[in-house]
């Protein structure tokens, strides 16, 4: 039997979480670096399954499968294809980091650590997962772990930040949940397993139905407008590592469930119904981007902005040919290390200063050169300029979507470059200018908080310059995808 990297994967976070309960309280340092070392275990793993991925044969592999109630087709099914893998190592990137930044965390320590590795258990299962029942399973321990985070070690109106996010993933997960069983029933083949549903012959008015039920399900995650208001606010009441997770994985995880549940199992659904989906999609991009220019606080900047960001990941969907699903998968891994990036940087700023509203810095570039540094390359990165990997994301979405959508198309290209407009703004107004005598004694990163800064810029820059590296993988799982749903080749 092959090694089972993936459940390896899955539960390094899972050992790390039993390991933290019986760690006595007081030994932090022990409990900070047992979920460090449990999510670099899940880190290296996952970096080991996209180099190791056979480019040639394509398809799943590292597959594992255990039966659990046959007659009902429930099984531990679990592999990867192009698609997936670089989920995963987006997941291992975000969660490492995440764990690193949040070092300081002094309050309930082990309770913290044992929530944020739980989400990341959820989220290694989703985007691992070949059975829709393990995938529900999975999905639901990655969302329900947020709520304590927020409302334990939030700030603000973490309360109702809390509970918005929560009651509103929680409609979202019951939109799923229905789905999914519905697929059981009208399928006819008595099994969970994604590929079996798949290949099922549905009625083309089921298709739309389901895949309604599916796309705005899973659209609660994936922001899809205009269910997406649970995250501005989610995030400003978040703690750091939490804002990450959310913005670096969680999101993404709705839209990799519209993708391999509801165009993978409903492709003639998706191709009658998105047309309508890319008209969300663009007033996505617009308005998040608009608000995002109203906004004077920092994490509400960043939270719109990633509506704005992910209107690019669901329209790189809605075009259904092989270009702008890649750029989709592209997209979703670029925003996700960008903005995981930029909630860390704000995390540090603020934990200085004590303020996440921009009017009241300035000049901060002075104190603190090496966070300045990596805040402009992360805004680089979300306006695409060339050379990082929000550009190659970007442009292979509106490459597809030209062929699919051209109004659209041209819409969306305006709306993302207003990205500049805030994006220069935030920069200029917190990092350079006159700099206030109250943030004198500011301090840089220091050596420890450089290594996950340094991480998720280079994740940016590497796959910017080399993007090959990822579209080589994403290629095999987007074009088997564009084919099912008679997208086309382009």
């Amino acid at each position: 039997m092959a090694f089972p990297i993936l459940s390896v994967i899955i539960l390094a976070p899972l050992a790390g979480v039993l390991a933290i309960a019986v760690i006595p309280k007081q030994r932090l340092l022990a409990i900070r670096s047992t979920a460090a070392a449990a999510t670099f275990v899940s880190l290296v793993g996952s970096v080991l399954i996209c180099v190791l991925y056979n480019r040639v044969a394509g398809g799943m592999q590292f597959v594992e499968k255990l039966p659990w109630i046959k007659s009902i087709g429930i099984s531990y099914s679990l592999g990867v294809d192009g698609i997936s893998c670089p989920m995963v190592l987006l997941t291992g990137i975000v969660i490492f980091t995440g764990v690193l930044v949040s070092w300081s965390i002094n309050e309930r320590v082990k309770q913290f650590f044992i929530n944020l590795l739980l989400l990341s258990v959820g989220a290694f299962g989703v985007f691992c997962s070949r059975n829709l029942f393990f995938f529900f399973l999975f999905y639901e321990i990655a969302v329900l772990p947020m709520f304590l985070l927020i409302s334990v070690w939030g700030s603000g109106d973490k309360y109702y930040g809390a509970y918005k996010l929560t009651l509103q993933k929680i409609g979202g997960s019951v939109l799923v949940f229905i789905g999914i069983l519905v697929l059981y029933a009208v399928s006819g083949q008595n099994t969970f397993d994604i590929a079996a549903l798949s290949r099922a012959d549905y009625l083309i008015s089921v298709q739309k139905i389901l895949f309604l039920v599916l796309c705005f399900g899973f659209g609660v995650l994936a922001l899809l407008w205009p269910l997406h208001t649970w995250a501005p606010i989610g995030h400003a009441a978040a703690p750091t590592a939490a804002s990450m997770f959310l913005a670096g994985v969680s999101m993404k995880m709705g839209a990799y469930g519209i993708l391999r549940v509801a165009i993978g199992i409903l492709p003639e659904g998706a191709k009658a119904m998105m047309p309508y989906i890319a008209v969300l999609a663009i007033i996505n991009i617009v308005y998040g981007a608009i608000v995002a220019m109203a906004q004077t606080d920092f994490k509400y900047i960043v939270g719109y902005s990633s509506v704005s960001h992910m209107g690019l990941v669901i329209l790189g969907l809605a075009t259904l040919n092989w270009v702008g699903i890649s750029g989709a998968v592209f997209q979703m891994f670029s925003h996700g290390v960008m903005t995981a990036a930029l909630f860390a940087l704000v995390g540090l700023v603020y934990g200085q200063t004590h303020t996440r509203d921009i009017r009241e810095l300035g000049g901060l570039a002075t104190k603190l050169p090496i966070i300045t540094g990596v805040f402009v390359l992360a805004g680089l990165t979300s306006l695409g300029l060339p050379g990082t990997s929000g550009f190659v994301a970007e442009f292979l979405v509106f490459m597809g979507a030209f062929k699919a959508y051209k109004v659209i198309t041209v819409l969306a290209i305006i709306g993302s470059a207003l990205t500049a407009v805030y994006v220069l703004r935030v920069v200029r107004r917190v990092f350079f200018g006159p700099i206030s005598k109250k943030w004198e004694n500011l301090d840089d990163a220091t050596a420890f908080e450089m290594i996950p800064l340094l991480i998720l810029a280079g994740a940016q820059i590497f796959f910017g310059i080399h993007p090959g590296a990822l579209i080589s993988l994403i290629n095999l799982g987007a074009k088997a995808v564009a084919v099912k749903a008679g997208g086309g080749l382009l």
